[in-house]
């Protein structure tokens, strides 16, 4: 079982970046892959960048070369960086703790964040 707890979302100037944070409480934080996720409204929620437990990284093409996610395992916590923001980019974005499938990719558990508003505008 693990909680997880979103923060450092809010408004932002087109150009701009903001930092997120997804703090995990529980046990055996270190042996989750973890996936971000965002859903803006009327659209489905989308994964946008997954860290697995070795720290390998991967990006939605809609975020690549603009985010970047990270994690700290002796603090328990995994962090988004988001870079040249775009009114695109504003929606919920929500942590979530899962697993790493090789091939099949990132499935994501039970375990999500409230999720934290991001707003890209001018």
């Amino acid at each position: 079982q693990v909680q997880l707890v979103e923060s450092g979302g809010g408004l932002v100037q087109p150009g701009g970046s903001l930092r997120l944070s997804c703090a995990a409480s529980g046990s055996k934080f270190s042996t989750y892959s973890m996936g971000w996720y965002r859903q803006a409204p009327g659209k489905q929620r989308e994964l946008v960048a997954t860290i697995t437990t070795v720290h390998s990284t991967k990006y939605a093409d809609s975020v690549k070369g603009r985010f970047t996610t990270s994690r700290d395992n002796a603090k328990n916590t995994v962090y988004l960086q988001m870079n040249n923001l775009k009114p695109e980019d504003t929606a919920v974005y929500f942590c979530n703790a899962g697993r790493w499938e090789g091939s099949s990719g990132y499935r994501p558990y039970e375990y999500w964040g409230q999720g934290i508003q991001v707003t890209v505008s001018s």
